[in-house]
């Protein structure tokens, strides 16, 4: 492909939670907290700027993940540009489990998709492109919740990585707990152990089924649904302030859990029945330390070409 665009192409990518609680590497939600990446083909080189979350310590040449990613799709579409020069504005947080790694995976497949015009649509149709971003994030479920936005559920097949998109309820009001410091996900996963007891694996997956109907029909079971067996309680003693959030949270009714990997915490409140987010915010002030309070809405668009 020798017909490079002139001009550049803007995706923005939202933030994600996954888990919810019980539904461990398979569910997750797009917020309203975005990424925006702006990227042309350039005659040679590498030009990367970024500004935001994560500006002081990202990577700025080959193994930005951005750059990264556009360079995987490239390869699957056909041959490389002759240079890349990437503009990325951060307003997910990183390192804080939001997604940021899947938002800038996504963000670089599609940027480079569009920079390849009908050849990229032809090699990377949007199951090809949640293929790739899978493979490359390691698991679905952020990837899933940026592309679609919404709820997502995922999955993998011997034929690569699935998903589905629920609406839901509208009246859905999440709002993000931030504390001042990251936690590794590879931290948090080295909590886990390699087998957990038959009765936490039957509970959590009728929690797991619960959650789905709380989350777009029945409010009331959002407490109950976002109980989780599997993870939570053993990621604890690495993130004892998030814990201890989560608890007092879900003891003041609130369906809380930890987001992705943590160390943030995402309360799911709903419009005026029970707490909102002001009282998050109230009980998160009084847990002795410093959360970056965030009432947002759920993105239902996930990941958009902005026009030129």
């Amino acid at each position: 492909m020798a017909n490079w665009p002139a001009g550049p192409v803007t995706v923005q990518v939202p933030a994600t939670s996954a888990n919810l609680g019980p539904g461990f590497d398979s569910l997750g939600l797009a917020l309203s907290l975005h990424d925006t990446v702006r990227a042309r083909v350039r005659p040679a080189g590498l030009q990367v700027e970024v500004t935001g979350a994560g500006a002081e310590d990202l990577e700025r040449g080959e193994r930005h993940l951005v750059i990264r990613a556009m360079r995987a799709a490239f390869a699957a579409i056909g041959p490389q540009p002759p240079g890349i020069a990437i503009s990325c504005r951060n307003d997910v947080p990183q390192g804080f489990g939001l997604g940021s790694s899947a938002a800038a995976i996504v963000a670089g497949v599609l940027a480079a998709r569009a920079l390849a015009g009908p050849d990229g649509a032809a090699a990377l149709p949007d199951d090809a492109v949640l293929e790739l971003a899978t493979r490359l994030e390691g698991h679905p479920d952020n990837v899933a919740a940026c592309l679609l936005g919404g709820l997502t559920i995922s999955w993998t097949t011997a034929a690569g990585a699935r998903a589905t998109r629920l609406a839901p309820l509208p009246q859905l009001a999440p709002v993000l707990c931030v504390p001042a410091a990251p936690v590794l996900t590879e931290t948090a996963r080295k909590a886990l152990p390699a087998l957990v007891p038959h009765a936490d694996a039957a509970a959590n997956s009728a929690r797991a089924a619960l959650l789905i109907a709380a989350l777009i029909s029945r409010p009331d079971l959002l407490l109950a649904g976002t109980q989780d067996f599997l993870h939570q309680s053993y990621r604890a003693a690495a993130m004892p302030a998030t814990a201890a959030l989560v608890d007092r949270l879900r003891a003041a009714g609130i369906a809380a859990v930890v987001s992705g990997a943590g160390p943030s915490v995402l309360a799911l409140t709903v419009g005026d029945a029970g707490p909102g987010p002001a009282e998050v915010a109230r009980i998160a002030a009084g847990a002795g330390q410093a959360w970056r309070v965030l009432p947002l809405r759920v993105d239902a668009q996930g990941a958009v070409l902005l026009p030129a």
